[in-house]
């Protein structure tokens, strides 16, 4: 039976990953060491004599290749985000000696690595929608902000020189705004968790700078099949792929479309947050990101199959129930 090591698996990723792989008749072992993800996200899983969990740090170089084993495969989720907030230490160090310790045991076993990668490495790049072999523009080092996108960068260099170097695959998946039931109900999480908590609440949605940047949301599962193939397809093998959607919309309207997809009485309101406000008043954002996915169509033959709308009502649906707030049930009086 074939083995697949996840790290990050309990997280939001992770966690619907190793459901895919389980149900495909693979064996996983599951690498998280639960700053971010939940045991709750793979609970299910756990019973299952096919999948393996530990509590593990990916910076852990002998416990990680200890549990790793011979895997067939690596795929490497385990990441620090953005820090809008600080800790641009953690996104650069966590990102860069993880993604160098799979690597490292890659070399050893000669096993495939498929590395998560990001949007965020195109940068300030206007010309969109973006290419994989687009030029990636970075803002200054002065910038906190784009420590993670630095890092992620990083690690598609190293995970190529390796490759090169020690002769074993990589894939490298650059992924544009996944969302779903399990993602992260903050920030971490993604516009759309905060927004749909707020909308639920009656808060005010918090939108950062004017909301007329644009973005493409990517649906769960269409992420996890491009994951799937990219492991699955050799012809994957050495390549760097765009994993989206190339449906896009602002900030600003995909607030207006979550509260009518909501259904809640009250009026939307809108609370505009400046970039001066966070990061030390040190903060750049992206106008608008948007993936040319004909390479992943051409190689992996996936392509995004869940509409915005149709995704955002299984992901609202999902966080009443997380969250705790039902949907109002209108009484109808006697006649």
């Amino acid at each position: 039976m074939i083995q697949i090591a996840i790290t990050g698996c309990a997280g939001f990723l992770g966690s619907h990953l190793t459901d895919a792989l389980l149900e495909r008749g693979y064996r996983v072992v599951g690498i998280d060491n639960l700053s971010m993800g939940k045991v709750a996200n793979i609970a299910h899983n756990l019973s299952n004599p096919n999948f393996r969990f530990f509590r593990t740090d990916v910076r852990d170089f002998a416990t990680l290749r200890e549990q790793v084993g011979s895997s067939d495969a690596i795929v490497h989720l385990a990441a620090y985000k953005i820090p809008r907030y600080g800790k641009a230490i953690d996104t650069l160090l966590i990102n860069s000696q993880g993604c160098r310790n799979v690597l490292e045991i890659a070399k050893e076993t000669k096993c495939k690595v498929i590395l998560a990668s990001t949007s965020d490495v195109y940068g300030k790049n206007p010309e969109v929608p973006f290419h994989e072999e687009c030029d990636l523009v970075m803002g200054p080092s002065t910038i906190p902000r784009w420590s993670y996108a630095v890092s992620k960068l990083f690690d598609e260099h190293l995970g190529l020189a390796y490759q090169e170097a020690y002769n074993f695959p990589v894939v490298i998946l650059r992924f544009f705004g996944s969302y779903g039931p399990r993602h992260h109900l903050s920030w971490w999480g993604g516009p759309q968790s905060v927004f749909i908590t707020q909308i639920l609440r009656n808060e005010p949605v918090t939108i950062h700078g004017d909301g007329r940047q644009k973005r493409s949301f990517t649906y769960v599962s269409d992420t996890i099949e491009g994951i799937v193939a990219a492991i699955e397809s050799e012809r994957a093998n050495g390549q760097i792929f765009n994993i989206g959607s190339t449906q896009e919309i602002s900030i600003l309207d995909l607030a207006k479309l979550i509260k009518r997809l909501c259904n809640t009485r009250n009026r939307l309101k809108i609370k505009f947050v400046p970039y001066s406000s966070f990061s030390g008043g040190r903060y750049e954002d992206v106008r608008r990101r948007l993936p040319d996915i004909s390479k992943a169509r051409d190689v992996l033959g996936v392509e995004p199959k869940v509409s915005l709308k149709e995704g955002l009502k299984i992901t609202i649906a999902w966080q009443r129930k997380a969250l705790g707030i039902e949907p109002k049930v209108e009484k109808v009086g006697a006649i």
